[in-house]
């Protein structure tokens, strides 16, 4: 079988979307390309596979590292170096950045084969930091990935935070590290390996390729893997490749790779990269963690042999091993799922408030990008809009008011205060303010008919600040689950899958309040009348508010900008 290898790749960060055919300025018939996006093709040869007649993965990132390179050089109008890649995944997932298909030749079959997001830096000119330019908005879909590509951005950032409160909270969360009698010594796993800069390892800037660099390591991680399990594995994700500094021609790089813990049907080996040259001392120049499965004739994951740290720091590897094998299960759990797949309530813990956080504000996101409402009624300048798809109900309300959008952002930010202008919400505690952005709640609301117990809602609430002039601020909510607030007899225990206001700021005194809701069991209740147009509660909830925010506006205005 010949295949032809079709690697993807554009700029997520652009401006919020207008009107979109506008935007494009295309005449009828005509397709939209993004400016940024560049295709590579190549043919699968003999010499790019392993063993097994696969594509090797380390030429996979090599190429993916070109095609990245190329778009963000297309876009910045100068030279760049890659600074990280991440979200790298070898499977069958949807996504987008970094996109890579085959195709059989022979039968135009078509399939996905990896996914990724990479971040480059422009490289520094001689007049100093090169001032990007802002990507022009296009489309929707460039719309709600620029917004999601904010969110990752935060993740990348508190990742190391996440990993380090983790280790720090307890070992009964993680588990203690266990001795078996037939456990592979890591020592046995170590390698080492030394690789000369050379030319054609070079790009026009005499620096090192850093598809180069990741290929590297993915194959004396790959031998790692293999001193454990005496077979060939399978590279299956990578945690974040971060770039610390250059590599240039002449370089000589030390590559040196481990396996820090061994479980069930996987292995985590980290490696690291490190530069020197003559007798100068070595340079990090990178670091990566990669997990390994061994498949059987049936392609099924096997059971691997156990492993035993080294006495001191190979504890603390095996430790942490722990830790981030715990943050993408809850990554895989929570954020790789579609949205109907992802149950109601998740349990809320700190080690994966991060991507519980980052998957409530995509989940609104992605509502807000949505442009196919429809107009159910419309009563004292307030608009319900509902969406049916999937056999899943959805709604917002759109109403205007005359206050400053961040003001508006802080009032209905404190869901304590919301009981002032909701008649829903019958009482609100504030349990946990997880940090300056996401604050856990438990939510009280009436009773529908006469002898129904009420309903209570454990939300988290997600809230941020615009990343640019033209985002919206967002207020996100939806359910998760706390072992210090379980279900009682008193109220029935509602759930919330996705909910929130988006706030546009249209002038300096005029605000665009959408709020959105996704129905479920527990909400439908509350506003199946609204939508049969047999009640006008929701209006009369969205009047009160407007007179809330007005008469709450100057308990705002005195205070400085730091308190607000």
């Amino acid at each position: 079988m010949i295949c032809l290898l079709k690697i993807e790749y554009f700029s997520l960060r652009t401006s919020p979307k207008k009107d979109q055919k506008a935007q494009t300025g295309l005449k009828n018939g005509e397709v939209y390309r993004n400016p940024t996006e560049v295709k590579m093709s190549q043919i699968v040869l003999p010499c790019h596979a392993n063993h097994c007649g696969e594509l090797s993965a380390g030429q996979l990132l090599k190429w993916m590292d070109s095609t990245a390179c190329l778009s963000a050089e297309r876009h910045a109008g100068c030279s760049c170096i890659t600074a990280s890649v991440d979200d790298i995944h070898f499977e069958l997932i949807k996504g987008v950045g970094i996109l890579v298909t085959c195709e059989d030749l022979y039968t135009d079959r078509q399939w996905k084969v990896c996914h990724a997001f990479a971040t480059f830096v422009a490289r520094r000119t001689e007049a100093g930091k090169v001032q990007l330019k802002q990507v022009i908005p296009r489309t929707q879909m460039e719309q709600m990935e620029y917004s999601l590509a904010a969110e990752r951005r935060r993740m990348r950032l508190i990742h190391a935070e996440i990993i380090t409160d983790l280790l720090s909270s307890s070992t009964a969360q993680l588990g203690e590290c266990q001795e078996y009698q037939d456990a592979v010594p890591a020592e046995r796993t170590r390698v080492e390996s030394v690789e000369l800069v050379l030319p054609p390892h070079a790009n026009h800037q005499v620096s090192t390729f850093g598809g180069q660099i990741m290929a590297w390591m993915e194959n004396v991680a790959t031998i790692a893997a293999s001193r454990l399990c005496n077979a060939h594995p399978t590279l299956r994700t990578i945690d974040m490749f971060h770039f610390r500094g250059p590599s240039h021609i002449g370089d000589r790089l030390v590559l040196k790779a481990i396996v820090n813990n061994a479980f069930k049907n996987s292995m985590e080996v980290g490696v690291c990269a490190e530069a020197y040259q003559g007798g100068e001392p070595l340079r990090h120049i990178n670091s990566a963690f990669m997990t390994f499965e061994v498949l059987d004739s049936d392609r099924k994951p096997r059971t691997l042999p156990r492993l035993r740290p080294e006495p001191v720091d190979g504890k603390r590897r095996y430790q942490e091993a722990i830790a981030r094998k715990k943050i993408r299960l809850d990554r895989k759990y929570i954020i790789s799922c579609k949205q109907t797949e992802v149950p109601l309530s998740v349990p809320w813990d700190p080690s994966n408030q991060m991507y519980l956080s980052y998957n409530n504000v995509s989940a609104l996101k992605l509502m807000d990008a949505r442009n196919n409402w429809v107009l159910t009624s419309e009563k004292n300048k307030v608009s319900l809009y509902t969406l049916e798809e999937n056999q899943v109900l959805c709604f917002k309300v759109e109403m205007h008011v005359s206050i400053p959008a961040e003001q508006t952002f802080h009032l209905l930010s404190d869901l304590r205060r919301r009981k002032e202008w909701d008649r829903h919400y019958e009482s609100c505690e504030l349990i946990n303010q997880a940090d300056e952005e996401d604050t856990l709640y438990r939510v009280a609301t009436p009773s529908v008919s006469k002898g129904s117990k009420g309903q209570d809602f454990i939300l988290l609430a997600s809230r941020r600040k615009p990343c640019d002039a033209g985002d919206p601020y967002l207020i996100a909510l939806r359910s998760v689950t706390l072992p210090t607030h379980p279900p009682t007899e008193d109220y029935t225990r509602g759930e919330v899958l996705c909910a929130g206001f988006s706030i546009w700021e249209e002038s300096c005194t005029v605000t665009k309040i959408t709020y959105y809701n996704q129905a479920t069991p527990g909400v439908l209740p509350y506003i199946s009348t609204d939508i049969a147009g047999l009640s006008s509660s929701f209006y009369c909830a969205f009047s009160a508010c407007s007179h809330f925010l007005e008469a709450n506006k100057d308990s705002l205005a005195a205070l400085p900008p730091s308190a607000l």
